[in-house]
């Protein structure tokens, strides 16, 4: 076996290592890096994919490998990031969820419906050119971007400004629905498009290429308060385009 295909493996163990290094910021109330090493982590899981399709360097060892890496990186990063950030903010809470330790707990779905989630979709055949439920990686850029917009976007120049996104993000019960929503999103039969292009035409991509428009200008707008808007406008489109899919 030549040295190219073990590259695939590489790029999904350093996902595999971000995600790692990730919840030992997390124990260490390091909630902005965390957010940053999952994001790392969802770069190079699309990194190796797109290394094995260039190499030709597909294997079933690799597609195992990406799937444990996934469950660590997207599933129980985010799934204790949200925990701890949920843990934090309960104290001296007077709401019953939190006061009792509760409301925690609804964060750990976040992993167990990853790994359900990657469990499907590796023997799924329907999901070859488009998803059944949300994508792990999608789910964790999602909750990546909480720590992100609380601590970053305030110093950021965005056109337009979406300060109730700081309040919103740091309110305990709302991060607790948004784990119960989106674990329930990824063990759906909600389908979403791919981004996966056969053709470069218009005709057939049309949900591909408003997404990818869309998402500019979010960023160009609303700077790292964009990342959840995007997620969002990624489950409207696909919606929208259900006929299509």
């Amino acid at each position: 076996m030549t040295i190219k295909k073990y590259i695939p493996n590489i790029i999904t163990s350093l996902n595999l290592i971000s995600g790692l290094i990730a919840i030992t910021l997390i124990f260490d109330k390091n909630f902005l890096m965390a957010g940053v090493l999952i994001v790392i982590a969802a770069v190079f899981d699309f990194l190796d994919g797109m290394a094995a399709r260039l190499l030709d360097a597909r294997s079933e060892f690799g597609k195992q490998l990406d799937s444990l890496a996934d469950v660590v990186s997207f599933g129980v990063a985010p799934g204790l990031l949200i925990f701890q950030m949920i843990s934090i903010h309960c104290a001296g809470s007077c709401n019953i969820l939190e006061k009792s330790g509760i409301a925690p707990y609804f964060a750990l779905l976040i992993p167990l419906c990853a790994a359900l989630r990657l469990a499907k979709f590796n023997i799924d055949i329907r999901q070859e050119e488009h998803f059944i439920g949300l994508p792990t990686p999608a789910n964790a850029l999602f909750f990546a971007s909480v720590p992100l917009v609380i601590f970053l976007q305030p110093d950021l120049f965005s056109i337009i400004p979406l300060d109730f996104m700081t309040v919103f993000f740091s309110n305990t019960r709302v991060l607790a629905m948004l784990a119960v929503f989106f674990s329930y999103l990824m063990i759906s039969d909600f389908q979403l498009f791919s981004m996966k292009f056969k053709t470069m035409s218009w005709k057939g991509n049309e949900a591909r290429y408003i997404f990818i428009i869309l998402s500019v200008l979010l960023v160009i707008l609303f700077s790292l308060s964009a990342v959840p808007l995007i997620i969002l406008s990624y489950l409207i489109l696909s919606m929208g385009f259900q006929k299509k899919i």
